[in-house]
């Protein structure tokens, strides 16, 4: 298939990308952790539209480690972006188990075959060269992943191969994403204000199942 999108958000954020000057990946997290080495729930909040029951809720059901003295790490955060990013399309334990597929347990990074932060800043790279133009068509998703990931070091053999499956997964899911949102918004061109409040409130996801999302940039759809 070959389509080529644009996505002004930063991925799993509710930030646009002129917010941030053009930043995202490694280096957008590297600018929100400039001052701090920890950041608080309400600064997840502004960042991500997520509210803190429902990052609590995620953090009961082992998809979250616990902060350290209600403080959230880099890698934290990153591993929270991941998840937001991929929920409008997916369904939570869907999410969940991909993320182990790379990482193992939530709670111990001796198993990560890539940290969180470095996992989403690959994401962030492979988006950003499909939508640049160099790899824009969804048939060059797999090249423009082992591009992105050329330099990636396996902790032992068949991790890379690991790495390189479940990010082909979050950047088609993420593609589909950002296309059912755009689609969402020509909607709203043409229905009457009346329907376009209603479909808002009921929200809808790719998934039927999936949770519902009010934040900016939301993305609702039926299961496809």
């Amino acid at each position: 298939m070959y389509l080529q999108f644009y996505d002004e958000l930063i991925p799993g954020t509710k930030l646009n990308r002129s917010e941030m000057d053009g930043l995202t990946g490694l280096a957008f997290l590297k600018k929100v952790f400039f001052v701090s080495e920890g950041v608080m729930l309400t600064q997840i909040r502004d960042i991500s539209g997520i509210d803190s029951s429902t990052l609590q809720n995620w953090t009961k059901r082992g998809w979250v480690a616990n902060s350290h003295l209600k403080r959230y790490d880099m890698d934290q955060v990153a591993h929270i972006l991941i998840i937001n990013m991929l929920r409008s399309c997916m369904r939570l334990d869907r999410i969940a188990y991909l993320i182990r597929y790379v990482n193992g347990d939530v709670a111990d990074k001796s198993d990560d075959i890539v940290s969180d932060s470095i996992l989403y800043d690959y994401i962030c790279r492979a988006l950003d060269r499909m939508m640049s133009g160099e790899g824009g068509a969804l048939n060059d998703v797999v090249k423009v992943i082992e591009e992105v990931t050329a330099g990636y070091v396996e902790p032992f053999a068949g991790a890379e191969e690991r790495l390189n499956r479940a990010l082909e997964v979050i950047v088609v899911t993420y593609y589909a994403t950002v296309i059912k949102r755009r689609a969402d918004d020509l909607l709203d061109g043409i229905l009457p204000q009346a329907e376009r409040e209603t479909g808002k409130n009921k929200g809808g996801n790719c998934l039927a199942s999936a949770p519902q999302r009010t934040d900016a940039g939301a993305v609702s759809a039926k299961r496809i």
